[in-house]
């Protein structure tokens, strides 16, 4: 979730080398904590315990999830152990706190997320997990201040072109962990993957994977899902891990596509994935229909949240769906509509609960909407590098990603129904208000409304000729007639008093001034 100056995100894709053994594949255990949340919540939060695994799922211990607001995995730099966010929205490993016996490079790095960022003096040192060595690793070393604690960090996963330690220590010394694992591990396909669980979910209580040259099981499948081509950015320094929606590809909760033909890249919106980004950004536009209509909504300020927000009841169960290379993608109601936020309490003094897809507040370059966790728990991604890899060979294939889903809509229902409807389905009774306009891209507004204006008028201009021809003939008709029907009439002197017009039954002047009425 990184955005290099004006630069927006960025999103790990690769999956190439399918006919390549997968020894050396790599997994890393997942873990999710809870972030910026007040005490209050944090230990509401902890109150849902430690999670079991699916069954079915294999190859990885227990984890724990808590909160559905961050994904880490644990790493060693030196032998001090770091529990780093999973990013595949930035692509430099940082870290807070002092590395032992870390050689120091004496450049400075400087790393700028969505929401805040990262400085600190570039070093390196041997880097572990998971089996995995990798000798004078670089990565940022974030002092200890309020906004780092000690300990932390992010993983980023993302292009190493988009690295800003490459950029200051060139390719090579200053390559991203991944670039390095898949040029020491020669017999490691070049692709990831990412399952994310959702913690609280009474039926499936697996918490996620991130793996490395291998898929989880039972989702092996998601190599035969479509490959959605990379699009890939004039710069290196740009590159995000995005892809094209389907045209209109958002199906809304009221069953009906919502617009998505307003972009820069023509037809299609372009989405980049950001498994660091708790809430997804969207168009204004696509916010409005999705929460707008709904009874009770607000577009407030959240504590502890980023700028305003939508909220809506907790109970408000909304049905979204993404469309990609036509293969659907439901997303579960409790990711829509997430309790890990909680809005301001409505007129009764309930809670009101942050709906997860809000509108973008990043300048962005290149894609439209950034899908983070709240999709992602709904989708098994699989990001295959290609030719995004320092010392790939060349033509080795151009990225992709493929996407598999995970949510099945029954299933969901009933989970929304259990935990925030108290076990009684009142689905029913949630009654959408009237569709307001889109509001999308307002600088784009009066040359849509102009081509929209153009484009109705060439629909209906055959019968627009047909009715002033028409017209036309009628008018000359009369003319003739003035002159040459009616001479036998008497006509009135001009001196004559004119004769009186109808009465008004509304007592008010003929032409009452228009008052035009508009809906925002």
């Amino acid at each position: 979730m990184r955005f290099p100056l004006a630069t927006p995100l960025v999103l790990y894709l690769s999956l190439l080398l399918d006919e390549l053994p997968l020894a050396q594949a790599l997994k890393f255990p997942v873990e999710g904590r809870v972030v910026g949340l007040e005490a209050r919540d944090e230990r509401r939060a902890r109150s849902l315990g430690r999670l079991g695994r699916r069954a079915s799922i294999s190859g990885t211990p227990d984890l724990s999830n808590v909160g559905n607001v961050q994904y880490q995995t644990n790493i060693t730099l030196n032998g001090q152990q770091f529990k780093v966010l999973i990013d595949t929205g930035s692509s430099d490993l940082t870290v807070t706190g002092d590395v032992p016996n870390a050689k120091d490079t004496g450049k400075t790095g400087t790393v700028n997320y969505a929401i805040g960022g990262t400085r600190g003096p570039i070093k390196t040192a041997k880097l572990e997990f998971e089996g995995f060595t990798i000798d004078n690793q670089a990565f940022i070393e974030q002092p200890v201040d309020s906004e780092h604690t000690e300990g932390g960090g992010i993983i980023g996963f993302g292009p190493g072109g988009a690295s800003e330690v490459q950029s200051v220590l060139g390719q090579g010394a200053g390559d991203p962990v991944l670039d390095r694992i898949f040029r020491q591990n020669t017999s490691t396909p070049n692709f990831i993957t990412i399952l994310l669980g959702r913690a609280g979910d009474p039926t499936d209580t697996f918490v996620g994977d991130f793996t490395v040259g291998e898929v989880v099981e039972p989702f092996g499948n998601v190599t035969t899902q479509p490959r959605l081509p990379v699009t890939q950015m004039a710069h290196r320094s740009g590159q995000h891990w995005t892809a094209l929606l389907d045209e209109n590809g958002i199906i809304g909760p009221d069953g009906q596509r919502i617009n998505t033909t307003k972009s820069s890249t023509g037809n299609r919106y372009g989405v980049m994935f950001d498994s660091g980004f708790t809430f997804p950004q969207v168009t204004k536009g696509i916010a409005n229909a999705i929460y707008a209509r709904v009874p009770g909504a607000k577009f407030t300020t959240v504590t502890n949240a980023p700028g305003e927000m939508w909220t809506v009841p907790c109970s408000t169960e909304l049905n979204v769906t993404f469309v990609f290379a036509g293969v659907h993608f439901p997303v579960h109601p409790l990711d829509t509509v997430t309790n890990a936020f909680y809005g301001p309490p409505d007129e009764n003094g309930n809670p009101t609960c942050v709906g997860a897809f809000q509108p973008i507040t990043t300048e962005q370059s290149g894609f439209d909407i950034i899908l983070g966790m709240s999709f992602l728990r709904n989708a098994y991604m699989l990001i295959n590098f290609g030719d995004f890899v320092d010392g790939a060979l060349a033509k080795v294939g151009d990225p992709y990603i493929q996407l598999l889903p995970l949510t099945d809509p029954a299933e969901a229902h009933s989970d929304f129904v259990q935990l925030r409807m108290g076990g009684v389905d009142r689905s029913s009774e949630l009654k959408l208000l009237p569709a307001i306009p889109d509001t999308d891209n307002d600088e784009d507004d009066d040359s849509s409304s102009s081509s929209s204006s153009d484009n109705g008028i060439k629909k209906y201009l055959p019968y627009i000729i047909a009715g002033s021809v028409a017209g036309g003939v009628i008018l000359i008709s009369l003319i003739l007639y003035a002159i040459f029907g009616g001479s036998s009439k008497k006509y009135r002197r001009l001196q004559d008093p004119a004769p009186a017009g109808l009465p008004n039954p509304y007592d008010r002047p003929a032409f009452a001034q228009y008052q035009p009425s508009r809906r925002y």
